[in-house]
């Protein structure tokens, strides 16, 4: 049976920033409410280019999943996903190879809300609303199951999300669930922010303050999410140095070095 409008709206917390909300900010879209552009104003007076950062995010997540279907992958999890907007995970891998399936994972209930009516009339396409936090959970949703076989390699995707797990969370172990979950083939795809520079760091004291959560951890630490996995070149590194399309400068700014990813083969 169809969830009613009043049973997810009723769930929607506008008193304080969400985190798939304020993305939305920082994309430029209008899916937020002023607590969230208020709580992206706060970020904008530590980092100037946190519009640039998520437009960096965004692109290598295109460059990420075209990569990832040009490796054989026709089946994506894309956890903690934030709402729907332009290039997102199913239209780049779909484009690629009409055959891919993905399943957008977010705990936001406005992301169930508008991902449903984005994908009413796709049907190798499914949103859950759950926490990623909870790796059986998920994987044993019946809309995951309907999409993604197990049995075949997965794309995992992780991207501009563990960094709003708390250490105390146990971020690594939720990937290792995760990752021991699919099989030989699959990929982990992270995108993270890092402690980089000193903006960095100021940047993190406002996300915990203000949000919540925010871990900007090194690129040691970071790395240290693919341990057991075989990362593909050029390794961990700024977003704009992963796989670019065009030139990028050969110094980055502190914008361009805000956040690292990379993506790594399951052996």
């Amino acid at each position: 049976m169809a969830e009613k409008p009043d049973q997810w709206t009723s769930a929607i917390d506008t008193t304080r920033p969400s985190i798939a909300r304020s993305y939305d900010v920082v994309l430029r879209g209008k899916d937020n409410f002023e607590v969230d552009r208020a709580f992206v104003g706060e970020i904008v007076k530590v980092v100037p280019e946190i519009f640039d950062v998520a437009a960096y995010n965004r692109q290598i997540l295109g460059r990420g999943v075209r990569f990832l279907v040009e490796q054989g992958i026709t089946q994506f999890i894309d956890l903690g996903s934030g709402l729907p907007t332009v290039e997102n995970t199913h239209q780049v891998a779909q484009r690629a190879n009409p055959e891919s399936r993905v399943v957008y994972v977010d705990n936001d209930p406005m992301v169930l809300a508008h991902g449903r009516a984005l994908l009413a009339e796709n049907d190798r396409t499914s949103v859950v609303t759950s926490d990623l936090r909870d790796p059986a959970a998920i994987l044993a949703d019946p809309a995951v199951k309907k999409q993604i076989d197990l049995g075949r390699p997965v794309g995992v995707m992780l991207v501009g999300i563990l960094h709003h797990l708390h250490d105390d969370e146990d971020p690594r172990g939720i990937v290792e669930a995760y990752m021991a979950a699919v099989p030989s083939g699959s990929y982990l795809f992270i995108t993270h922010f890092c402690a980089s520079s000193q903006d960095s760091r100021d940047a993190e004291k406002k996300f915990l303050a203000l949000l919540g959560t925010g871990r900007f951890r090194t690129v040691e630490e970071i790395t240290g999410f693919f341990d057991g996995f075989e990362l593909v070149e050029p390794g961990v590194v700024p977003l704009p140095l992963w796989r670019p399309e065009g030139s990028v400068p050969s110094e980055l700014s502190v914008g361009q070095r805000l956040m690292y990813g990379g993506i790594a083969r399951k052996p």
